[in-house]
């Protein structure tokens, strides 16, 4: 059950149950089973946080702490909701709270890793993941954070070994999948990274970051019309994506179509001017374009 937290919610009765603050994957914490969700890359990001991250909801939940100062589980939540806002310092004092009310909070431990992460304070977020395992062994998220933490320091093996633990634990967690096959991707292993970004796909179709990975591995491959599809649903959900337009584009070159990759890169560039693979697109697109207007 998705409930968004709103002024003319019963907040108490909502922590209680530990209902979702929000939409999966929406990139930021939630409260359901006093656990945060990340991206599917594993970060945080504080899009999408209007409600559950503004200062009414914030008042709100600190409303709610005050009536319940010995409730390890609304400190959590209202740092949830700090998280959603990016106030990750304030997020976690409310974690260190929760832990210190109950220091099995094992959801809590993980919340603060999150926090600690998009800081930067990357030991302390290992620190915080290995603790909320060392308390539940079968805590798949955990090691989904774990391991993308070893992922992007090039511990493959590591990453590997958790994001297999989480699957094994969790096989309709689509973030497991994901971030394995990122570092499938990143080994050139395509096929086996398609395959796990289509079932990520399968089990959160609203997501536009498995479609662009995907899509990228097509690259890869030579299947450029399958990129262009993935690409494509990518601009779809998120109109603003200026990776998922100069994919677009990169796409439809390799298609021969480059006016109409022009048109992409352009977007991504308008967009995002600093992003330069946009602009190297547009510079090598350009006298295509003007061919093939000419020709028109």
């Amino acid at each position: 059950m998705q409930v968004p937290l709103a002024i003319s919610v019963d907040l108490t009765s909502l922590v209680r149950r530990g209902t979702l603050v929000t939409a999966l994957f929406g990139g930021l914490f939630l409260a359901g089973c006093q656990t945060s969700q990340t991206t599917l890359d594993g970060s945080l990001t504080a899009a999408d946080s209007a409600a559950a991250g503004s200062e009414v909801n914030i008042a709100s939940l600190t409303a709610v702490v005050e009536q319940n100062p010995s409730d390890p589980s609304v400190y959590n939540v209202r740092g949830s909701a700090y998280g959603k806002a990016g106030k990750f310092k304030d997020a976690i004092a409310d974690f260190d709270t929760a832990i210190k009310l109950d220091p099995n909070f094992y959801q809590a431990y993980y919340n603060r890793a999150l926090a600690q992460r998009s800081l930067g304070h990357d030991d302390l977020a290992f620190a915080d993941f290995n603790r909320a395992i060392e308390i539940n062994p079968r805590y798949a998220a955990a090691y989904v954070g774990r391991g993308n933490m070893y992922r992007l320091r090039k511990q493959i093996d590591y990453a590997l070994t958790d994001f297999n633990r989480a699957i094994a634990i969790d096989a309709n967690d689509p973030r497991a999948y994901h971030n394995r096959g990122l570092v499938y991707q990143a080994e050139g292993r395509q096929d086996d990274a398609i395959d796990d970004f289509s079932k990520a796909i399968s089990l959160a179709p609203g997501n536009s970051e498995p479609f662009n990975a995907r899509g990228l591995s097509y690259l890869a491959t030579g299947d450029y019309k399958a990129a262009l599809d993935d690409f494509n649903e990518v601009v779809k959900r998120d109109k603003n994506s200026y990776e998922g337009w100069t994919n677009q584009g990169l796409a439809l070159e390799k298609l021969g179509l480059i006016a109409k990759a022009y048109a992409a890169f352009a977007h991504a560039a308008a967009l995002n001017p600093r992003y330069a693979p946009a602009a190297e697109g547009m510079r090598r697109t350009a006298a295509g374009r003007v061919a093939a207007v000419g020709q028109g």
